[in-house]
């Protein structure tokens, strides 16, 4: 495996992750399956053996473990494979875990093969084309206040044929101090293999169009080749009125203004930005239920001036504008279709 794309171009049937079950959360292959063939407590055990008496010991108890979990997966995972079938199997870098593994495989019959250097090689070249070298990618970023929908227009954009970039998705956030969507985010590992598996599927000859985001995601942090391409991106920014996004907003985040305690505790941090008088106002309106009125003094009294502030320090003049009176369904179609004009013509 020489490049990240060659994990798009390969003719295996599955790619299996035979290491134990934190290493695969913590990051793995983009569609690779976990078969541990030594799980969290076995792994811990089998390394504690080879430190403190002795490495012989060790790689014998281990050796038992691989072959009859290995077994396991055999009778129940792999039941129903083939003669036909070909995996390709990869541990941590390439050594006893997957050779194990897959000289069984190839026993039964199975094409198994192994990646070279494991876990390690790929994760290298993750690290190379998101911290070493420049993206090969000309993004155009979406800009535009908090409320305006932006995130709601990638899918009709990408539907319109344009190359799309979706950072909260991929870091299942919505990038803003009401953004947590209740289920955890990725390791920082997972949310770039992620973000690596979506730029080996995009056309370096075109434009990729990403929305306009700090530098961190809720936990995860953009990594520098991304986070360098977005500062020197042009930008195309949606406008809306704000009664328009307050009412949209109130839709969007409904699950989290509907509780009202997680929603103090997250506004409470922001008292020494905005002062306590604000806060209480935006606790007094949650208290009271008038969420319109609430995401209208959120975008008003925070988001904005901080987008304004952002805006400053940029200091580029956006290279085209949309705007729209309202941010229903056929309002964002059409807004979608501009915005596509737009960057055809950024294109050329």
């Amino acid at each position: 495996m020489d490049a990240l794309t060659d994990l798009r171009s390969h003719d295996f049937d599955t790619i299996i992750d035979v290491r134990s079950p934190s290493e695969y959360f913590e990051d793995h292959i983009p569609g690779a399956i976990n078969l541990p063939v030594l799980d969290d407590e076995e792994r811990a055990r089998v390394g504690t053996i080879y430190k403190q008496e002795s490495p012989f010991r060790a790689r014998k108890i281990g050796a038992a473990l691989v072959f009859r979990n290995a077994a396991h997966h055999i009778e129940t995972a792999l039941g129903d494979y083939d003669g036909r079938w070909k995996p390709l199997v990869y541990c941590w870098r390439g050594g006893q875990r997957s050779g194990s593994f897959a000289w069984m495989l190839r026993e039964i019959g199975w094409r198994a093969e192994t990646i070279e250097g494991g876990y390690r090689s790929y994760r290298r070249l993750v690290v190379k084309e998101l911290y070493e070298e420049p993206l090969r990618f000309r993004l155009v970023q979406l800009g535009g206040y908090t409320g305006t929908a932006k995130t709601e227009l990638l899918p009709r954009l990408e539907s319109l044929g344009v190359q799309v970039l979706d950072l909260e998705g991929l870091a299942r956030h919505r990038g803003s101090i009401l953004g947590d969507l209740g289920t955890p985010q990725p390791s920082q590992k997972s949310f770039e293999s992620a973000l690596a598996g979506t730029l080996a599927r995009l056309d370096p000859g075109r434009l990729v169009l990403v929305e306009a985001e700090s530098s961190k995601i809720g936990a995860v942090t953009l990594p520098p080749s991304i986070w360098s391409a977005m500062q020197k991106a042009p930008w195309i920014v949606v406008s809306a009125p704000l009664e328009a996004r307050a009412r949209y907003l109130a839709d969007a985040y409904a699950d989290v203004l509907a509780d009202g305690d997680v929603l103090k505790s997250k506004l409470a941090p922001l008292r020494r930005y905005r002062g306590h008088a604000v806060v209480d106002n935006w606790n007094s309106l949650a208290d009271a239920g008038d969420q319109v009125a609430l995401c209208r003094s959120l975008a008003a009294d925070h988001y904005d001036p901080s987008y304004d502030k952002s805006a400053r320090s940029r200091g580029k003049r956006p290279a085209a504008r949309v705007h729209t009176q309202e941010l229903s369904p056929a309002a964002l179609d059409a807004v979608a279709e501009q915005i596509a004009a737009e960057l055809q013509t950024i294109s050329t």
